[in-house]
C-alpha cells in the first residue's frame, strides 16, 4: 500500500524506523529485528540507508521482509550522496522487483573529506524526488526540520526548500526529532502559512543512553528543553531508569502531539524492538 493512502486514512498512524546492518553476515539478526517490530503492528516500517549509502545493499532486503514476509507496509530510504544517476536507477529497479512502493527520498549525511555533489551526482533531495517521480510507481516521501536544517541560511530558505520538494513529487514529510512539542506546533503554523499541505509525519527519538545526546544536538540542530536535560543529569548514571524515563518522555510527547491533532508519528526506534514495544503498549488504546 502506498504511503500517502496509509496517511489519508483519518487514523492515528505510528511507523517505526530501522537501520540495515553494516555487515552482511549480521543481516540475519537485522530480519529478526524486522519481525520483532512488525510484531507491534505499526502502521509502517520505514529502513535506513546508511551514512553515505554504506548499508544500502541491504536496504531493499529489510524492506522486502517487511512487506513481502511480515505484511507491514514497507518505506525504503534513498539518498543522493555517495549515489550516482545509474546507481539511482538501479536501485529503484530493485525496488520495483521486490514490490516495494514507497521511498523516503533524501541529501543524506556527507562522509568527512567527501567532495559532494561530484559529478553526475544529485545536489538536492529535490532532484532525487524528480528522478524518482519520473520514473514512476512510486509514493515519495521526504525529511524536514522543525527548527531549520543545519545547513540552512534561514527558516524562511529551509520552507522554499520545503516548497520545492513538494513540487518536485514529494507526497509527505517526515520530522527530524523534537523534544519540544512546541517547536514542532511553531513549525506547522509556518507550514500552512507558507502553503505545504502534504502530511506531515512526527518524528521522535526515545532516549534511551545519554550518550546519544551529543550526536542528536549534531543531526538535528534541536534545542533541549530543560524537564529533558533534568531527566538525563539525573539518571544518565542509571542506564535501566534512564531507559524507563526515555520511553516515558517520549511517550508523553506522543500522546500530547495526539491531543492536539498531530495524527501521524514516527519513532526512531535504534533498532530496538523492546523500547518501540514499551511505547506502542502505553499508548496502544489511543493508536488503535
Amino acid at each position: 500500500m502506498k504511503i500517502s493512502e496509509i496517511l489519508a486514512k483519518g487514523k492515528v498512524t505510528v511507523s517505526c524506523e530501522l537501520f540495515p546492518p553494516k555487515h552482511g553476515d549480521m543481516l540475519g539478526d537485522a530480519k529478526e529485528t524486522v519481525r520483532q517490530t512488525a510484531r507491534l503492528g505499526p502502521s509502517f516500517i520505514s529502513v535506513t540507508y546508511g551514512a553515505g549509502g554504506g548499508t544500502g545493499r541491504h536496504t531493499a532486503s529489510l524492506a522486502e521482509e517487511a512487506q513481502n514476509v511480515c505484511g507491514v507496509t514497507a518505506l525504503a530510504h534513498l539518498t543522493c550522496v555517495s549515489s550516482s544517476r545509474e546507481t539511482v536507477r538501479g536501485a529503484l529497479t530493485e525496488f520495483k522487483s521486490r514490490g516495494i512502493e514507497n521511498i523516503l527520498a533524501l541529501r543524506g549525511d556527507i562522509p568527512p573529506g567527501e567532495q559532494f555533489p561530484a559529478a553526475g551526482q544529485y545536489s538536492h533531495a529535490s532532484e532525487l524526488m524528480r528522478e524518482i517521480r519520473d520514473f514512476g510507481g512510486f509514493c515519495v516521501g521526504g525529511a524536514c526540520y522543525p527548527e531549520g536544517h543545519p545547513e540552512s541560511e534561514s527558516l524562511q530558505k529551509d520552507l522554499d526548500s520545503l516548497k520545492i520538494k513538494v513540487e518536485s513529487g514529494c507526497e509527505f514529510l517526515t520530522t527530524q526529532m523534537f523534544f519540544d512539542n512546541n517547536i514542532l506546533y511553531g513549525f506547522l503554523y509556518r507550514l500552512l502559512r507558507a502553503g505545504i499541505d502534504v502530511p506531515i509525519v512526527a518524528g521522535i527519538m526515545p532516549v534511551t543512553d545519554a550518550r546519544q545526546i551529543s550526536r542528536i544536538i549534531k543531526l538535528s540542530n534541536t534545542a533541549l528543553p530543560a524537564r529533558f536535560r533534568a531527566i538525563t543529569d539525573r539518571f544518565s548514571d542509571n542506564p535501566a531508569a534512564m531507559s524507563q524515563a526515555g520511553v516515558a518522555y517520549a511517550t508523553e510527547q506522543i500522546i500530547d502531539l495526539i491531543a492536539n491533532g498531530v495524527e501521524h508519528i514516527h519513532i526512531y526506534t535504534m533498532n530496538k524492538p523492546a523500547i518501540a514495544g514499551g511505547i506502542m503498549g502505553n499508548i496502544s488504546e489511543i493508536f488503535r
